[in-house]
């Protein structure tokens, strides 16, 4: 039983997948909309730091504050 729910998930999951490329085909165009007017670009160093640094900055952020304000039982 267990593999034909391991292949009931797949297909679930293999449509849901294939149904997202299709409908998001339309973020994939290259030609512009009326009334588009896109901002400059973005460095590779500032998609760098907006993308990897500031994610990670927050989760040490959150993590030191959760670490800081714990008040459990420490266990010896």
């Amino acid at each position: 039983m267990d593999k034909k729910n391991a292949m009931r998930a797949g297909a679930v999951a293999t449509g849901t997948t294939l149904m997202m490329l299709l409908m998001s085909s339309p973020a994939l165009a290259l030609t512009r909309d009326d009334g588009d007017d896109p901002g400059p670009g973005l460095s590779v160093m500032e998609t760098v730091g907006l993308y990897v640094v500031a994610p990670i900055a927050l989760f040490v952020v959150i993590a030191g504050l959760v670490m800081i304000f714990d008040k459990s039982k420490k266990q010896a």
